[in-house]
């Protein structure tokens, strides 16, 4: 594949982006006539010694103004954000946050933002925790300010700011301007000392602030009494005392105003903007009225919007004139209404012009498309009310908003991920889902391509049911479906060929038909499908044709046929990396590596996750997500290897990195892995509960056990403490039966029922079942199999009272495993296959062995293994190494000695020992030097070769 497909952006969508990002984090300019407030000002000074500050009043009290002064003249370093409803979207949020901190602490602002994405995070604790710790090694102070935050309404987004409140470093402070009090602890906080409160009677403006207010406006002759009657009658109210400093502009007889100005404030309000509207020229008030549709306003936007030519002259008219216009940065390209002002324009345009609504919200969201900004576009378009515009507003982006990583397996391949891009959610709060969901369903349902990225959806939550559900519903579609109409129904993305025969929909919908037929393990029927797809494809289709070959790789893995698997998803890893495809190429490195260790190459399966490590990593940096999904699969193959500290390491920081990328599946698979290695260090508790999360988080239970392994994980924990009647109640659910055919996808559900079997006392049953699937994998060339086969036939053909069949079984899954390391695969068994190895050591000592080709170091890490496993503390310290057991050793060597002692037989020098352990130099000369003193040796050398004397190194 060359450069993926990729629709070019719209011109300057990038920029548009960005500069509306910025407006947000700029401290709001001071407006002409502003009333300086030394007194609050010196008040927030103080307050903002307490972690949280909230100011919190009704509209119009000035909370804005007052902390963007304190801003400007604090001397303190402040980080500014401006929040609006797009901002209920959690990852939205913290990314803007990231954003704002950027500014001031660029180390803590990009981390974070790393960590975001651009694929959201399944977890924002594992996030904010990195934010704190990097906050926290960061002299000197910051204050975060949160200005408007009562439009935030998401309980995620509240419980996210709880945890960061509660786990708050000494460097950070937040402060918040909201009209409501937030939903946050205040009374915990309030009884701590560590919440400042400043409320609408202490922002009311005194009589001097609303003298100078008034004057500042409506000319210095204002009389004393004027004032006191509009202070008193405004309660201190800053945006009452404005307008009212508006009306009063111009007008001889100030008295008899201020005599008949009277009510609440909503009263007010209502009569001072009609006093203030109907006296602007037409030209102003009609542009003021049709302008007030929109969340943020620039001179073109505004242009397209009322079909005027003068929309920026207008904007700086308005801004000079003082009616309550925003500039929301420094050169005033883009600015917003006053919230207040902007409902009562919203309200007399609704009173006065409704017809016009549906027509501004069109052409506003029109121009928005053009211009990259879809999320606003499509909200505009909802509120137009024309659902079907929306739908093709969805159909037209959805390649762009792909494109920049915000729905999973669509842009590098329709079906394919790409990079870190999160698969339900958008960049920006701008998501696929939501749109849909904005969507009347029968809408939905009658447009093929919606109903195909609904199953896309599916696919990558691993949910086979609602997968089926809309590929029907999609055929369906299609067949209903003229091809003269291919662009009215969604066929035709953005870059294809309108009026075309939707060829790409069909192609799309049958590979997604292979990959439910993959999922439920139908391997015949995926190849099928695929192969008609590519036979119909054109030469340069290069997005169909990489999902196509992938689909193929996975199904000849369903089959079992891991040579070719294994040598298609080589070929599509280099594809993806040759196409800087980072995400793409790790997330098939972990088949690809699954792969090879089912071939029983494990040596292979390490390299490729450790280069992906190091490529992923130079791509796209230390802090990249998904670079979790190669550290799980380091730490599969350090647990099969019995190097469970490092195991356990990589475990752990995997799952905590894969929990903030979209694909499920994934995540499951890790939790899986961790699981097994919590279990053989003691954890039984947390074993438990890595595995009930990933039954959780994973595939529909009529997803095979091959990408859905979490099921079988936990009957075979079950069956680990002795829980047989549970275990034996999961395999019945599973419809499993000893007299079963022999099937790759459920090979790992029927060693369970071995298992199961043995644990019930009927070992005979076991071994037919265990001859049947030891006979395929051995047609298939599945070495991986083999061992586990040959471990579970050893216990197998021992309980059938065939003592010398089982020491031979054991002796020939040694043969095939020593090579490799293997290790876990034989301990997990447990105490009766324990007893098999001793029998077999003591043979090899009386020079009686069915195993001499093993060598006697490799049995001895195999004996230690077997130990209690208690003898593993979780974390676990080093644990014993192989060369506890071998003779000739003063002091064992430690696991981390051992892998570099692997290094040192690769050849490593010691500054590449040093990256590759992630350590510095010193470390990596020490660990050298302690190795070669525990071999005896005087150079790398005789290290290396005192280590494979003593089976140290295969």
């Amino acid at each position: 594949m060359g450069e993926p497909f990729a629709p070019a952006a719209p011109e300057g969508s990038a920029a548009r982006q960005d500069a509306l990002t910025a407006t947000k984090l700029h401290i709001p300019r001071a407006r002409h006539g502003l009333v300086p407030r030394p007194r609050l000002v010196d008040w927030l000074t103080e307050a903002l010694a307490a972690e949280l500050t909230v100011v919190c009043a009704p509209a119009g009290f000035g909370k804005t103004a007052l902390l963007a002064d304190w801003a400007r003249h604090s001397g303190r370093t402040v980080a500014w954000l401006s929040l609006d409803t797009a901002d209920n979207d959690p990852v939205r949020f913290w990314r803007h946050v990231a954003a704002a901190l950027g500014g001031v602490r660029a180390r803590a602002g990009q981390r974070l933002t790393d960590l975001l994405g651009p694929r959201p995070p399944r977890s924002l604790e594992a996030v904010l925790t990195t934010l704190v710790n990097e906050l926290a090694a960061v002299p000197g102070e910051v204050v975060l300010v949160l200005d408007d935050y009562h439009l935030i309404e998401t309980p995620a987004v509240h419980e996210s700011v709880v945890f960061l409140l509660e786990h708050l470093p000494a460097g950070l402070r937040l402060a918040m301007a909201c009209r409501a009090d937030p939903p946050l602890p205040l009374a915990r906080l309030r009884a701590r000392g560590e919440l400042a409160e400043l409320r609408a009677d202490q922002l009311r403006f005194t009589r001097q602030e609303a003298a100078a207010l008034l004057r500042e406006t409506a000319g210095p002759d204002l009389p004393d009494d004027a004032v006191a009657a509009l202070e008193a009658r405004t309660e201190g109210w800053a945006a009452g005392l404005q307008l009212a400093a508006l009306s009063l502009r111009g007008r001889e007889d100030a008295a008899a105003f201020v005599a008949s100005f009277s009510g609440d404030h909503r009263y007010v309000l209502d009569f001072l903007a009609e006093e203030v509207l109907e006296r602007q020229p037409e030209r102003v008030r009609t542009f003021l009225l049709e302008t007030s549709v929109l969340e943020r306003l620039c001179g073109p936007l505004c242009d397209a919007v009322t079909g005027g030519t003068d929309g920026q002259r207008l904007l700086e008219t308005v801004e000079r004139a003082n009616l309550f216009l925003i500039p929301l940065d420094e050169v005033r390209g883009w600015w917003r209404y006053h919230h207040l002002f902007a409902d009562l324009l919203r309200v007399r345009l609704v009173q006065e012009r409704p017809e016009r609504l549906p027509r501004l919200h069109r052409a506003a969201a029109a121009w928005l498309e053009r211009h990259g900004l879809v999320d606003e576009a499509i909200r505009h378009a909802l509120a137009a009310g024309d659902t079907a515009g929306v739908a093709q507003l969805v159909e037209r982006n959805i390649e762009p908003m792909l494109g920049r990583g915000e729905t999973a397996r669509w842009r590098a391949a329709q079906l394919a991920e790409r990079h870190n891009g999160p698969a339900l959610a958008g960049d920006e709060g701008a998501t696929v889902t939501g749109w849909l969901d904005a969507l009347p369903a029968e809408l939905v349902e009658s447009r093929p391509r919606l109903c195909v990225v609904r199953a896309i959806q599916a696919a990558i939550a691993g949910q086979a049911g609602a997968l089926q559900y809309w590929l029907d519903t999609a055929e369906r579609a299609l067949a209903a479906t003229t091809l003269d109409e291919p662009a009215e129904a969604g066929l035709v993305p953005a870059g294809w060929a309108a009026g075309s025969p939707p060829v790409e929909m069909q192609g799309a919908i049958a590979i997604l038909r292979a990959d439910l037929a993959r999922l439920r393990g139908d391997a015949d029927r995926a190849i099928r499908l695929v192969r008609q797809v590519l036979a119909r494809l054109p030469a340069g289709e290069r997005v169909l044709r990489f999902n196509a070959d992938w689909n193929l790789a996975r199904a000849h893995w369903v089959n079992g046929e891991l040579g070719d698997a294994g040598h298609m998803l080589a070929g599509l890893v280099a594809t993806a990396q040759a196409a800087g495809e980072y995400y793409l190429a790790l997330a098939v490195c972990w088949e690809l590596g699954r792969v090879q260790s089912a071939q029983g190459r494990l040596g292979a399966a390490l390299a490729t996750y450790r280069q992906a490590l190091t490529r992923g990593a130079e791509v796209g940096g230390p802090s990249l997500p998904a670079l979790g999904i190669a550290q799980l699969g380091v730490a599969a193959v350090l647990y099969e290897r019995d190097e469970l500290a490092g195991s356990l390491e990589h475990a752990t920081e995997g799952v905590a990195r894969c929990r903030q990328l979209a694909g499920a599946r994934l995540l499951a698979e890790g939790l899986v892995v961790l699981a097994r290695v919590r279990q053989a260090v003691g954890d039984q508790a947390g074993a438990l509960a890595a595995v009930a999360e990933a039954e959780r988080v994973g595939p529909s239970p009529d997803v095979v056990d091959l990408f859905n392994p979490a099921p079988a994980a936990r009957a075979r924990l079950l069956l680990a403490q002795g829980q047989l009647a549970q275990a034996a109640a999961w395999a019945a659910g599973r419809g499993l039966g000893a007299d079963d055919p022999p099937g790759y996808p459920r090979e790992r559900e029927n060693l369970l029922l071995a298992r199961l079997l043995l644990g019930q006392g009927e070992p005979e049953r076991a071994l037919q079942l265990l001859d049947r699937l030891q006979a395929a994998a051995a047609a298939a060339q599945r070495t991986g199999s083999l061992i586990e086969l040959g471990a579970l036939r050893a216990r197998a053909l021992a309980a059938c009272g065939d003592q010398p069949g089982g020491l031979a079984a054991l002796a020939g899954a040694l043969t095939l495993a020593w090579p490799e390391g293997y290790v876990r695969v034989f301990a997990d068994e447990g105490v009766p296959l324990g007893a098999l190895l001793d029998q077999l050591i003591t043979g090899r000592r009386r020079r009686a062995s069915v195993a001499a080709t093993v060598p006697g170091g490799y049995l001895g890490r195999l004996r230690v293994a077997f130990q209690p496993e208690d003898a593993y503390a979780a974390p676990p310290s080093p644990g014993p190494a192989a060369s506890e057991t071998v003779a000739g050793l003063a002091e064992p060597l430690t696991d981390r000695e051992l892998e570099v002692l692997g290094l040192l037989a690769a050849g490593m020098a010691n500054q590449q020992i040093a990256r590759e352990l992630v350590v510095a130099l010193e470390t990596a000369k020490k660990h050298v030097s302690h190795v070669l003193g525990k071999l005896g040796a005087v150079n790398r050398t005789q290290a290396v070769a005192r280590a494979r004397e003593l089976g140290l190194l295969r």
